[in-house]
């Protein structure tokens, strides 16, 4: 995402971070699945530890982006009154996709689909 932001305006200044809405993951590395899946498109994930958003994180940032849609309806709750942090789907900005959850890179979920011939 950096890559894109700096495209499009260079003297912009984006801090990207990473956490979870649950705390039962705090402390603890991707899933090892994930952290192959990222090294082979050159993304090291191996030094990632979970943590869970706190309340801070909706005045650092401008905008979150919610990994699936029960992530959304968590963080809407968590969301202060007086925050001005867009909140998001992640891949709104893949339409292409034709996806709206990213599988999970703690537990290696993942969506499946299958053509059917019937």
């Amino acid at each position: 995402m950096r890559h894109l932001v700096a495209q499009q305006a260079p003297n912009l200044s984006i801090e990207i971070d990473s956490a979870g809405t649950a705390d039962y993951h705090i402390g603890a590395p991707p899933d090892l699945r994930s952290q192959r899946a990222a090294l082979r498109r050159g993304i090291d994930l191996s030094g990632l530890r979970a943590r869970q958003v706190t309340q801070d994180d909706f005045a650092r940032f401008d905008l979150i982006l919610a990994m699936d849609r029960d992530n959304l309806r968590e963080l809407e709750a968590m969301k202060p009154r007086q925050s001005h942090a867009a909140l998001k789907l992640f891949l709104e900005y893949a339409p292409e996709l034709n996806l709206r959850d990213v599988p999970d890179p703690y537990y290696a979920t993942a969506v499946l689909s299958r053509k059917s011939s019937i």
